[in-house]
């Protein structure tokens, strides 16, 4: 995230595809379950494979860039927001409370083990943060995302040329006819700092007298 740059005031992400490598409807089987060692999740897949074995539940983590980006919204007092039309949106709002983000900007991953009450290596509870934590609006509930967005504005008073969003899907773009800046996370790479940051600069691009107000008041 470029320093001392202008940021939009809401900045809000899609789910599937955009923060995590899933579709929580379709390849997430619950319940959820968070492992009391190191803190990961898992869902409770045992689908039959190959003569009869099992396949190996799936671990429900963000891409890997996603940590580092909430955490930096979060410290420039960025509105985010999660945008999902998901027909599950209990199993989507469970994901984001069990799932945890470090703490520290030195990892953005959780580590594969954990010794809790050891001196030398903190309990993960102490040491990250649930990521249902990092958002400040959740619109998730199967609809046109123009209602999401409609939601957003009359909830937080923003107008929508200060909201920015990054979904996976081309139809989602018309959320651009109430202003709102659309960014295309491209299929299969999720959200990551270099796209993140081409949408800031798009956002900026697009709306220079924000970006000039904003200098001037400083």
């Amino acid at each position: 995230m470029s320093a001392g740059s202008r940021l939009p005031k809401l900045i809000a992400f899609d789910l599937d595809y955009t923060l995590w490598d899933f579709w929580i409807d379709f390849h997430i089987t619950p319940p959820l379950r968070q492992d009391r060692t190191t803190g990961i999740v898992y869902d409770s897949t045992t689908s039959d494979i190959y003569y009869g074995r099992k396949s190996s539940p799936n671990t429900i983590e963000f891409y890997p860039h996603v940590p580092r980006i909430l955490r930096n919204l979060r410290d420039e007092g960025v509105t985010v927001a999660a945008c999902s039309r998901t027909p599950t949106p209990k199993l989507a709002m469970e994901a984001l409370r069990l799932m945890r983000i470090p703490n520290g900007m030195d990892t953005d991953t959780l580590p594969s083990t954990a010794c809790s009450g050891s001196n030398d290596t903190p309990s993960w509870t102490s040491t990250t943060t649930p990521a249902v934590n990092f958002f400040h609006q959740l619109e998730i509930y199967p609809t046109d995302k123009t209602v999401h967005f409609k939601a957003l504005h009359k909830k937080t008073g923003l107008p929508y040329s200060e909201m920015l969003f990054f979904d996976d899907e081309r139809r989602n773009r018309n959320v651009e006819k109430l202003g709102v800046t659309f960014i295309l996370v491209p299929e299969g790479r999720g959200i990551d700092n270099k796209l993140f940051e081409e949408g800031l600069n798009e956002w900026r691009r697009r709306h220079p007298e924000l970006v000039s107000s904003d200098s001037s008041e400083n």
